[in-house]
């Protein structure tokens, strides 16, 4: 088993054999369990005639940047989404794109086909399951994971040549260029700090001086995990954030009394929680936390309604409902938002103005 790129002058190579070919299979492996960022560890590059694997952790990858940003090279992946992020800081945007789990989905494939079940299905391959669980980022690699991370790669052109044969067939090239096109956007990979409070749930059922608060802990929290580099929830997980906003503490006895907070976090972050707590000059009696509401009985039938209608036409398209519209979407669709995915570009064809009409 040939081993990983590991000199410069090999990469520079390889890079050339990249640049003058019109497609080429892209994939990594990489680690986030003990980071905020993740850790690249390996990556895969596949033409017609060769598969290699790269070692980031012995190379600078400058000299992939070229071929990466090749507008008339087409980068074949699988589930691109995080390996474009994890890609981003060390050779920048990487584009075109052609994921083959999301085109299969538009053939009517599972929405999240996994690589192994999309090459049997489609190659009739089997693949070897038993690196999943590898450390990347451990030196040496045995022959059977590079054998493991190679075939991760070595069948994306075949899939991706099948796969728009069959787009082609159902006239669905154009869905796929719509979908493919919001893997080009950069801004897309990471978190910004100050929208890191749209993740947490019920925020928006709190009184403003407790949402004030959720987005400035939220975004706290962010940046202190991106500067140590560390898990968001290994600084603060959501449970005991959402603590402070039903305690509201001002002072560090009543801080340390949160469940959940990492030993040491009243002695280390306190006095910055407490800060920040104070900058909001919230009331000394906070209003009290909002019950749960009883759902509306009309709301629920009109996402109801509208579920059942995506999912009929799901099965006329032989496409999974899920592709179509999300959950989120309906429901914000039977409120009154008309700002949303499925009522723009084939979406709003297929699926879009007949959701409408039941409204």
């Amino acid at each position: 088993m040939t081993a990983p790129i590991m000199q410069p002058d090999a990469l520079a190579a390889l890079a050339g054999e990249l640049a003058a070919a019109p497609a080429f299979g892209l994939d990594t492996e990489f680690l986030r369990e003990r980071t905020y960022r993740a850790e690249l560890c390996l990556l895969q590059v596949a033409t017609e005639t060769r598969a290699e694997s790269i070692d980031p952790l012995s190379l600078q990858l400058q000299s992939l940047t070229r071929p990466f940003a090749a507008p008339g090279i087409v980068k074949v992946m699988h589930a691109a989404r995080q390996d474009l992020e994890v890609l981003w800081p060390a050779v920048g945007a990487v584009t075109p794109v052609f994921d083959t789990q999301i085109a299969a989905a538009l053939t009517g494939m599972p929405t999240q086909v996994g690589y192994g079940e999309l090459v049997r299905r489609v190659l009739n391959v089997d693949l070897a399951k038993g690196q999943t669980r590898t450390d990347w980022s451990k030196r040496p690699l045995s022959e059977a994971q590079l054998k493991y991370a190679l075939d991760d790669v070595r069948y994306l052109l075949p899939l991706r040549d099948l796969l728009s044969e069959e787009l082609e067939r159902l006239g669905r090239m154009e869905w796929l260029a719509e979908e493919l096109a919001n893997l080009a956007r950069p801004e897309g990979f990471g978190v910004d700090p100050d929208k890191a409070h749209e993740r947490l749930k019920g925020l928006r059922e709190l009184d403003d001086g407790r949402r004030a608060l959720g987005q400035q802990l939220a975004a706290w929290r962010e940046r202190r995990a991106a500067q140590r580099n560390l898990p968001r929830g290994w600084v603060m997980d959501d449970s005991s954030l959402r603590e402070i906003l039903v305690r509201v503490p001002r002072d560090l006895a009543a801080l340390a009394e949160v469940r959940g907070l990492p030993n040491g976090f009243p002695e280390r972050f306190g006095p910055e929680i407490l800060e920040l707590i104070a900058s909001l000059q919230l009331p000394e009696r906070m209003p009290a936390m909002p019950g749960r509401t009883r759902p509306d009985p009309e709301a629920i039938a009109r996402v109801q309604r509208l579920a059942e209608a995506t999912r009929q036409i799901g099965t006329e398209l032989n496409i999974g409902p899920e592709i179509l519209a999300t959950r989120r979407e309906l429901e914000r669709l039977a409120a009154g938002d008309r700002e949303l995915e499925l009522l723009s570009g084939w979406r709003a064809g297929v699926l879009g103005q007949r959701l409408l009409a039941l409204l």
